[in-house]
């Protein structure tokens, strides 16, 4: 197993290595940043070799070392005491305004210039650290004493524990969702830094959610004559279905517009693949 693990940490030096070589940086947006993607939780994990942690609901961030990028790669502008003396290592995290505030968060890295009082109420709750060449187990440690190095109370450890069994699992689940969190992080242990969608990583949620693209707006009828009453949408495989709750008397009086991308939530899939109870959740920025 030793063996093993050893191979796993030079082959992830070697990946390492190679990206740098490649890209050095994301700044120029046509990148995306180099982050690790969940699956979602399912049956069969076995959950003494995970860690457990609160689902923020916020954007993702990535400190490369000398910026603060998105998930896409495009450059965070945020004010200059937000990331003053953060180090050279690479941190990934999200940028969190408090629970049930992703709008919040959303408006305020997207806001140039940067609103310093918006900023002030941010958060960069880090729970992860891409650069570092062990496994999960070895990087929560170092992740924490960076933290407490740096010593600033916007930039925040996220919580890592364990659960006994699948049952305390859920149990957690309803306490976080029952407090406006939006859900749970699963990470596997023994997993080193990779930039792909595997199931190191899982989210668990009273619900999935996904995004399709706006293909037409539907009239209302009713209350909502005059208004969008329901938005057609394409999801990538081809499908199309109706999305039609969800939304706000404004945006239905103003709604997505035509081929822009929106996330929507839902509870399973139907025989013919449609989302189940389909709800609007936001525009993708």
């Amino acid at each position: 197993m030793q063996r093993f693990v050893r191979w796993l940490r030079i082959l992830h030096a070697l990946l390492m290595l190679i990206g740098l070589l490649v890209s050095p940086t994301c700044n120029a947006g046509n990148n995306t940043a180099p982050v690790m993607l969940a699956n979602v939780y399912h049956a069969g994990i076995k959950l003494d070799a995970y860690w457990v942690s609160e689902k923020y609901d916020g954007v993702r961030g990535y400190w490369d070392g000398e910026q603060l990028l998105a998930r896409s790669g495009a450059v965070i502008h945020a004010p200059a005491w937000f990331t003053a003396h953060w180090p050279r290592t690479p941190m990934d995290g999200e940028l969190w305004a408090g629970r049930g505030k992703f709008d919040v968060a959303s408006a305020t890295i997207r806001q140039e210039p940067a609103d310093d009082a918006a900023w002030r109420r941010m958060r960069f709750m880090v729970f992860d650290l891409p650069g570092h060449p062990g496994i999960f187990d070895e990087r929560i440690p170092a992740l924490h004493g960076l933290v407490t190095q740096l010593n600033v109370p916007w930039v925040q450890a996220v919580r890592q524990y364990k659960v006994a069994d699948e049952a305390a699992l859920e149990a957690e689940l309803a306490r976080v969702v029952k407090e406006g969190g939006e859900g749970l992080v699963l990470h596997r242990g023994a997993s080193l830094y990779r930039a792909v969608r595997s199931d190191d990583l899982l989210k668990y949620k009273p619900y999935e959610d996904a995004e399709a693209r706006v293909v037409a707006h539907l009239p209302g009828k009713g209350k909502y004559a005059g208004m969008m009453g329901s938005l057609l949408v394409e999801m990538p495989d081809g499908a199309q279905f109706r999305l039609g709750t969800g939304f706000t008397d404004e945006q239905r009086r103003h709604p997505p517009a035509v081929g822009s991308q929106v996330t929507y939530r839902f509870r399973g899939m139907t025989p013919a693949g449609k989302p189940r109870f389909a709800s609007f959740l936001r525009v993708r920025e």
